[in-house]
């Protein structure tokens, strides 16, 4: 009687860790796993194995597996196959470092639906004893060209072709896995990393045509909800037109606003004007078009996708097409033209790098000004009596000359996170304090006004960090682009490039900027009606700041 009562309790056990097991649940769990293991397992992350055979060889076997049993039991067998991994001594890092683990999470390991308690703890024992030598698949160095993170030694598949199904699965992997390790800003996503991996599989399991697949690898990435991070594809012109329109437009009230001309006389054979109000595109009003197409526009926030939606509303295969606008109170409808990017003839008037403005106020800007000018333009303004920065305009690297007379003293501005790469997923605050200016008792001593807007980003946003520590400094305008850091470009397999935020930045007290921006001290929007009347909103306001203090 024991024993048939013994045989029961075994395969009542039995039968509760043999669940069935759906395709999108196995790869999104070997997918976790080839990625922990290409970064972690010493006989893996030293390069000594082909990791993309390795995966090739293991998802027949995987798709084999129809329980949650048999699929542990897949993955515990290949995790043995690579080898043995020696015990190590705790391993302290010889200096002592100041984790950020806002990205960090293992608890995956634990997962009892589908990994035996043997495989979670085989898991454990690789991340104790985690590779610690120079990573074959991953660097990070200030000492190289370009930005410090950079992904290598990643066959490209010259070959590739998007029916190759174990193809698609690699190209999802890698990047999944690059996010995974490697964005210090996974935290902030708005949907949780995991279920972006698990939203996405399918389509890249069975995807219904080769556009579905490419615009399946670019909407993963536009998931990360940052300014820098998108996919490119060749076929991104093919799917969306690579013809465009002559003008520039902002996006306000979910409205296009006409707010520049790129080349005046093709502007002026389809009747375009600065003001003028487009409602629909095609049939479609403007917040139809942004609801169908904003899971393919990078942003860190709404200001950045309306900034960067444009194409996706405009942009078209066709030579010409149909608005609906407004103009002079009135609501037409007429037919306007598009071009090749190369046919626009955009034209880029001269600008003047500094000027003073009534009121013996400077104005500075900043997309003008080069590092050779500060000279120039310290000896120009010192005697006004508030200078505008605008930063609106993607600064040159002028800020530490200029930081040099504007603050009296160095001041802290910033602090940064940089991935631990012997320890993927997490992330180490820089020790080194990083000041600007210098002690300066002639230092400037008028108001420092900084402009703003969703223009700003990445370098100007850092930029406008520093600016914020010169003392009598006033931030105006609207939201920044959310996006602070160097900006990581890589080819994810062949025809897939894309990039992303590689190390964070924060103020010195630890606030992010990422995602929120430089906040304004004082908050201006441009309107419809400022824009048709030819004024600059942002820069009036600075104007009567400047003059009044308020």
């Amino acid at each position: 009687m024991k024993k048939i009562f013994l045989i029961v309790v075994v395969l009542l056990f039995q039968n509760s860790f043999s669940k069935p097991i759906s395709e999108t649940q196995k790869l999104a769990a070997t997918c976790k796993v080839w990625g922990f293991l290409k970064y972690y397992h010493p006989n893996v992350a030293d390069g000594s194995k082909n990791w993309d055979e390795q995966l090739f060889q293991i998802l027949p076997k995987v798709e084999e597996a129809q329980t949650s049993e048999a699929f542990s039991l897949v993955i515990e067998n290949w995790v043995d196959s690579l080898g043995e991994i020696k015990k190590q001594e705790t391993l302290k890092p010889a200096v002592k470092k100041e984790y950020f683990d806002k990205n960090f999470d293992l608890s995956w390991f634990n997962n009892k639906e589908l990994f035996s308690k043997s495989l979670s703890k085989k898991l454990k024992f690789i991340e104790e004893n985690r590779f610690q030598g120079k990573q074959y698949y991953v660097a990070y160095e200030f000492d190289s060209n370009g930005p410090p993170l950079q992904f290598k030694n990643e066959p490209k598949y010259a070959d590739f072709k998007w029916t190759d199904k174990n193809l698609r699965l690699l190209a999802l992997f890698r990047y999944w896995n690059y996010i995974e390790y490697f964005f210090p800003y996974k935290y902030q996503m708005d949907q949780n990393w995991d279920k972006s991996l698990n939203e996405f599989l399918p389509r890249i399991i069975a995807p219904e045509s080769e556009k579905d697949f490419a615009l399946a690898m670019r909407e993963i990435s536009i998931k990360i909800n940052d300014t820098h991070a998108s996919t490119q594809m060749t076929q991104m012109s093919e799917y969306f037109g690579d013809k465009f329109v002559p003008v520039d437009v902002k996006i306000i009230d979910q409205k296009a606003v006409v707010i520049g001309l790129k080349n005046d006389s093709l502007a002026k054979i389809s009747d375009l004007k600065i003001g003028d109000v487009i409602t629909k595109v095609e049939g479609k009003t403007i917040a139809q078009l942004l609801k169908e197409n904003s899971k393919y526009v990078e942003g860190s926030n709404e200001p950045s996708v309306l900034k960067n939606a444009y194409w996706t509303i405009f942009n078209g295969k066709t030579p010409s097409f149909e608005i609906e606008f407004i103009r002079d109170g009135k609501t037409a409808v007429k037919t306007i033209n598009r071009y090749k990017y190369q046919d626009l003839k955009i034209q880029f008037p001269d600008q003047e790098k500094w000027k003073i403005l009534e009121g013996n106020i400077g104005y500075v800007n900043f997309g003008e000004v080069e590092e050779k000018d500060v000279p120039n333009l310290i000896a120009a303004l010192k005697n006004t009596d508030a200078i505008i920065f605008d930063d609106r305009k993607r600064p040159h690297d002028v800020i530490y000359p200029l930081a040099d007379w504007l603050n009296p003293v160095p001041v802290e501005y910033v602090k940064y996170v940089d991935p631990d790469v012997n320890y993927p997923g997490r992330y180490v605050w820089r020790k080194e304090e990083e000041k600007i200016g210098k002690v300066n008792p002639d230092n400037y001593k008028g108001k420092v006004i900084v402009l703003i807007d969703e223009n700003a980003v990445s370098h100007a946003e850092h930029t406008a960090m520093a600016l914020q520590t010169v003392p009598k400094a006033t931030v105006i305008g609207s939201q920044t682009g959310g996006a602070d850091g160097a900006n990581t470009r890589f080819l994810i397999i062949k025809g897939f490039s894309s990039s992303f935020t590689c190390y964070g930045v924060f103020y010195p007290n630890k606030k992010e900027v990422q995602r929120i921006g430089i906040v304004p001290d004082v908050e201006i929007n441009p309107t419809i009606l400022g824009i048709q009347q030819g004024k600059d909103e942002i820069l009036d306001r600075a104007i009567l700041f400047a003059k009044n203090g308020k």
